[in-house]
């Protein structure tokens, strides 16, 4: 269903499944970039 971790978050998150304390975790640890939270979130990491 999902081509990648990005796809996957960003729709976890326009689900209201995953917070943006979680993303944060995701970008700490490597999952996403920055970018990709910020393309995400509609707000700067």
């Amino acid at each position: 269903m999902f081509e990648n971790d990005f796809e996957r978050l960003k729709y976890y998150y326009e689900k209201k499944w995953a917070q943006k304390s979680q993303l944060r975790l995701y970008v700490a640890f490597g999952v996403i970039t920055s970018e990709e939270y910020e393309v995400i979130t509609g707000e700067a990491y």
